[in-house]
């Protein structure tokens, strides 16, 4: 009797090891997946190429990725369905949120969720070009600022480093460029002073190299008042020490500088909940094949993901998370409430348009934010633009 309770034992415990691999072999891509980054050189496009040569290594999927200069061009593929995923910067935020080119009559507060993003060694900031003169960001008075057209997350992350000097759009002259590649372009020619970006960027070291190089103001912890002022205008920045990337920025000279997720893997919340789960697996179990091929790959390690962040993540992702033990209850609470922002600002907007609002672009935009503030009042949520 003895002896057939232990086979059993033993056929169950095969049976469990087999169920447990089973677990760790179910990840399955499609034969093909295309992705939508920033332009060719940025930190975000070279993060998407190690991620897709990874699909296509370990899972055996074809990755194309899709070079764009600004928010509006890399999630429209995504909208149509021509993309299953898209490396967004903050501009997920603002698509979110129905703001600056987002607010618009093609399109408005988007159900736009995450599933893994990236905080590294490096920082997010203006980079400003040595031959300037500038220390200190408040140096930039008068000076040529890089604004991208379409791309609200560069333009308004600018404008919220220059608030940290205490400074505004009225006090500095801004250039405007069709993409990010083009005012990297612009700064490298002498046509403009400073641009956004991240330390660890392609064209950043470009800059580095050039005859004007480049330099990263430091952003002191300590300037309360500049913290305040910045997140009035970026509510989304974190006070962070960058220690990598173009200029003189090491581990032995670090920088104190803001930083937010990026790049942000981000989907439509219509997307179904085993394709995200998948595509958020994946990247969870080949991130050592992929962390150490582009600069800023390794923050995408799931233990360093970002809690409780200004968008919501995707229930196919929450799945991948919670399996790999980097989920909580608050992050849940978190997360709901979220969701239901979006869900507030889309009933908000259908209520809207239904209204007959303006044919005139400019007196669109303005009642539709009128609507977007009232109705996250009305909510008891808040509203930072």
């Amino acid at each position: 009797m003895l002896n057939s309770i232990m086979k059993l034992a033993a056929v169950a415990l095969a049976g469990t090891a087999l169920a447990a691999s089973t677990a760790q072999a179910q990840v399955k891509l499609p034969p093909s997946v295309t992705m939508t980054a920033y332009d060719t050189g940025t930190s975000g496009f070279n993060i998407t190429v190690a991620v897709g040569k990874m699909f296509k290594d370990k899972y055996g999927t074809d990755a194309r990725v899709l070079p764009a200069g600004n928010d509006v061009a890399r999630l429209q593929p995504l909208r149509l369905r021509r993309a299953v995923i898209s490396a967004m910067g903050v501009g997920v935020y603002f698509a979110q949120e129905g703001v600056f080119e987002f607010a618009t009559r093609e399109w408005g507060p988007q159900a736009i969720q995450i599933t893994l993003s990236s905080i590294d060694c490096n920082g997010l900031s203006l980079a400003v070009a040595s031959d300037t003169g500038v220390k200190n960001y408040a140096d930039l008075k008068g000076k040529r600022i890089g604004f991208v057209v379409g791309s609200p997350a560069l333009n308004q992350n600018a404008l919220a480093v220059l608030a940290f000097a205490g400074l505004t759009a009225k006090e500095v002259k801004l250039v405007e460029f069709a993409g990010n590649n083009a005012m990297w372009k612009g700064i490298i020619n002498n046509d403009t002073d400073a641009v956004f970006g991240s330390t660890i960027s392609g064209p950043a070291k470009e800059l580095q190299t050039s005859p004007r190089g480049i330099t990263w103001p430091a952003m002191p912890f300590s300037d309360k008042a500049g913290w305040e002022r910045m997140r009035k205008v970026g509510p989304y920045f974190t006070e962070h020490t960058a220690t990598c990337g173009a200029g003189e920025i090491s581990k032995d000279k670090p920088v104190q500088m803001g930083t937010y997720p990026y790049p942000i893997y981000s989907v439509y919340g219509s997307q179904s909940e085993d394709e995200v789960y998948m595509l958020t697996k994946a990247m969870i179990e080949g991130y050592d094949g992929f962390k150490d091929n582009a600069p800023g790959a390794s923050g995408l390690a799931v233990k360093a993901q970002a809690k409780n962040w200004a968008v919501p993540t995707h229930n196919g992702a929450v799945k991948a998370l919670k399996e790999a033990g980097a989920w909580s209850d608050d992050q849940d609470n978190h997360n709901k409430a979220l969701l239901k922002r979006q869900d507030t600002l889309i009933a908000a907007w259908n209520d809207f348009m239904k209204a007959n609002p303006s044919s005139e672009p400019a007196k669109f935009t303005e009642e539709w934010m009128a609507v977007r503030k009232a109705a996250l009042a009305k909510a008891g949520m808040t509203d930072t633009f």
